[in-house]
């Protein structure tokens, strides 16, 4: 699952709790005309369903029922040169990449192989291989450019919660639109569960979603009913138009991270992307069309915490993994491509004998994008990413001036 609410934290401030969205963003100031936007996709993105090696003679043996149609096909994926294509959900970003905006990156993972998602995304946040640290990497980013002066030196969080990756020293003040977070019917559904077996709260937690129509089908465990939903397509479009006017402001913050959720596919994996997919692919045009010009000074880094098994499972879903696809996205990026050391799918070549393996390190990625985008220094990125001496940073990222 995607996070999960103690049933202390249910009966301390369910108010609170209801009104989480499924997607949250967050801004800071910083003195540069360059924008950086973080895309944090919680809950572990298939990168074999996003980014699909169908030219890997391996990949209709593990999981044939996942594998959208072929390029050319109806509702077929989008062909990225002869061995990858894109699924058929991202047309948005499908032409970006045509117009060379779109540089996707397979076979990533972080330094860490846990497959829980709180660890993962705890330490993808940090940019750590532990947690021994406490601020979030892209905090230190901020700590390492030039104080802004004025009334807009503080960063701005816009949403309900502060990204990890956004907590630290560097402050970073909050925004949250009127009436924006709307509870989901999943975040319900969890409530109930975690009260079920109480004779007080859960009898009139149940009578209560009852009366507002939430009927038994949402409050099952249906596979098809866990991941996505309309309020990650709405939401992300939404924040994503607001995020991009206010990056594209003269005196706007220049920083941003979104946490979309919805990516934990264990059951019925190919309508259970659809909307998500189609949610992100949206909020990442929405966001292009709100920055207008300044998106040729835009870089926008897609991560999520690990990939998922090759193979899929008995419930046409797939399980915790490790290496995946991450995407860069902007103006300027050396895009049209799709940048991989492929593994292969063969048994004797996954990790773990179940796992696409890693072959980049996410760590060198970022490096990469914050040292060609930001101009951060060798030393500035050590501080940035402590101990990644091993994770040097990716080159040619964005296009020759």
């Amino acid at each position: 699952m995607a996070f999960t609410i103690s049933r202390r934290a249910t009966l301390l401030g369910l108010s609170a709790i209801a009104t989480t969205s499924r997607v949250k963003l967050a801004l800071a100031s910083a003195p540069t005309d360059q924008r950086f936007v973080v895309v944090l996709l919680r809950g572990a993105l298939d990168g074999l369903s996003s980014v699909v090696p169908y030219g890997d003679t391996n990949l209709s043996s593990l999981r044939a029922p996942l594998i959208p149609p072929s390029p050319g096909q109806n509702d077929g994926m989008y062909d990225l040169g002869g061995f990858f294509g894109l699924n058929p959900a991202l047309p948005n970003v499908y032409a970006m990449y045509q117009a060379g905006e779109v540089l996707p990156v397979h076979a990533v993972a972080g330094p860490y192989r846990t497959r829980s998602h709180f660890e993962a995304q705890d330490l993808l946040q940090l940019g750590t291989e532990n947690t021994g640290i406490t601020s979030g990497w892209l905090n230190r980013v901020l700590a390492e450019l030039p104080a802004r002066t004025g009334p807009t030196e503080l960063g701005l969080s816009v949403g309900i919660n502060t990204a990890l990756l956004l907590q630290g020293p560097v402050r970073v003040g909050s925004y949250a639109p009127d009436h924006f977070a709307t509870p989901s019917p999943d975040l319900y559904a969890r409530i109930a569960a975690l009260n079920a077996a109480d004779p007080l709260t859960g009898p009139s937690i149940a009578n209560g979603l009852r009366g507002q129509a939430f009927d038994a089908s949402i409050m099952s465990d249906d596979p098809s009913m866990q991941p996505g939903g309309a309020k990650l397509n709405g939401n992300f479009a939404a924040l994503a138009n607001q995020a991009g006017s206010l990056l594209a402001a003269a005196d706007g913050p220049r920083i941003a991270a979104f946490q979309l959720e919805g990516w934990d596919t264990h059951g019925n994996q190919v309508n259970g992307l659809k909307t998500p997919l189609g949610g992100f692919d949206t909020g990442l045009a929405a966001l292009k069309t709100a920055l207008g010009p300044h998106w040729n000074s835009t870089m926008v880094l897609v991560m999520t915490e690990f990939g998922r098994t090759a193979a899929m499972n008995g419930t046409r879903g797939t399980d915790h993994g490790t290496a995946t696809a991450a995407f860069i996205l902007g103006g300027n990026v050396n895009g049209g491509r799709v940048l991989a050391t492929w593994p292969g799918l063969s048994g004797s070549q996954l990790f773990e004998n179940r796992d696409l393996a890693p072959t980049l390190d996410i760590r060198s990625v970022a490096k990469g994008a914050l040292a060609a985008h930001l101009g951060l220094s060798g030393a500035a990125l050590a501080r940035v990413f402590p101990g990644s001496s091993d994770a040097a940073p990716l080159l040619g990222l964005t296009r020759a001036a």
